[in-house]
């Protein structure tokens, strides 16, 4: 359903996400700019996710162009990022994954560019986010669906079935013709699973092709993503203000329910938590982050929350810093340029970044002058 906001500054949620976008920074005068209007579309129907895009333009007609671009090509990422489905016509990643092994297969340079972006931040970040863990994560797909289906029966997934699948991880394996736009599985056992790092990066290109055709003031959401594009045309703000989700509140989205509110522009946020993707086994809440070291699901935090300026590196890098000890985790994203973090822990405790404590309300930030 079409939803447009005109003179009138609503909250965009973007549900079972993590963050949620306060249209408002929830206080000040709700209005739009004299020359500028606010409009809001939604899509519900690609990365099993809600998509939103929110805008500031001069006109409806404007606002639908751009519109138009957002959900044009996030279907189409959709269909090449997909490891579930086939598509008439079309080589995607399942494509790849089913001829691990067998020949390499030639795909969209869409595909290409995201997969040489995943193995670079895999090398860059210690190797813990590793898109050649499809063997290992299609196990514990299994089993979490199962257990959402029959909770009373959910089981966990047999040791020796994970220690069998993680000898087909190997990264390395994953063979990547440039040039000739092919990817091979040398492994025929291997298979890619790129959802650590898809929805992300999908948001960046449709981020960078609106604002390339002019779009001056806008955010995207996708599932736990924000991506800003310049700052909000209301005559009021200067900064986007992003809600960070309280991982104990209920994830229905909710101004009531975050932890607190960071203020940019031109900048991406992506969350990781417990919260979100998990099923019950005799008591055990088993969520969808899998230690490639123990295969089991890790337990360091409730949530991490990256900012940085690209929408894909974000992404993966929530779920990097998720994957680590504290100290280790905060070690590399201090080591990282233009790169800051939240981390909330088990005991509810919230650390920051210097550079995310500047920009958080908690700690004197707001949305009333620019970044």
């Amino acid at each position: 359903m079409r939803e447009k906001t005109v003179r009138h500054a609503t909250a965009i949620a973007v549900a079972l996400t993590g963050i949620v976008l306060l249209a408002s920074a929830l206080a000040g005068c709700q209005r739009a700019s004299d020359r500028y209007s606010k409009y809001s579309d939604s899509l519900f129907d690609v990365f099993d996710t809600l998509i939103t895009v929110t805008a500031y333009t001069q006109s409806e007609q404007e606002f639908d162009s751009y519109a138009a671009i957002v959900r044009s090509r996030f279907r189409e990422l959709h269909r090449l990022y997909d490891i579930y489905h086939d598509y008439a016509g079309m080589n995607n990643v399942k494509t790849i994954n089913d001829n691990a092994g067998v020949r390499p297969v030639e795909v969209n340079r869409e595909i290409i560019d995201l997969l040489l972006f995943a193995k670079d931040w895999y090398k860059r970040t210690g190797g813990k986010t590793n898109i050649a863990m499809g063997a290992v994560l299609r196990i514990w797909h299994d089993y979490r669906e199962e257990g959402q289906d029959d909770p009373e029966n959910a089981e966990l997934p047999p040791m020796e079935d994970l220690l069998e699948a993680a000898k087909h991880t190997d990264i390395d394996k994953v063979v990547i013709d440039a040039e000739n736009s092919t990817v091979y599985l040398a492994d025929p056992e291997m298979s890619l699973d790129i959802g650590a790092v898809a929805k992300g990066y999908a948001t960046e290109i449709v981020a960078r092709e609106i604002a390339e055709a002019g779009l001056k003031s806008g955010v995207i959401g996708s599932g736990g993503n924000i991506r800003t594009i310049g700052r909000p045309l209301d005559g009021v703000r200067e900064r986007w203000g992003v809600g960070i989700q309280n991982p104990d509140e209920s994830i229905v989205p909710d101004e009531r329910n975050i932890l607190d509110v960071i203020f940019i522009n031109d900048s991406s946020v992506a969350s990781s938590g417990n919260y979100m993707r998990y099923y019950v086994v005799d008591g055990r809440v088993l969520h969808h982050i899998i230690d490639p070291a123990t295969l089991m699901p890790v337990d360091y935090y409730k949530a991490v929350t990256v900012m940085t300026d690209h929408a894909g590196a974000a992404d993966f890098l929530s779920t990097t810093l998720f994957l680590l000890p504290y100290e280790q985790s905060r070690a590399l994203a201090e080591s990282l340029d233009e790169v800051e973090a939240i981390w909330v822990m088990p005991d509810g405790e919230v650390e920051a970044t210097d550079g995310m404590k500047a920009i958080m309300r908690s700690h004197g930030a707001s949305g009333a002058s620019a970044r």
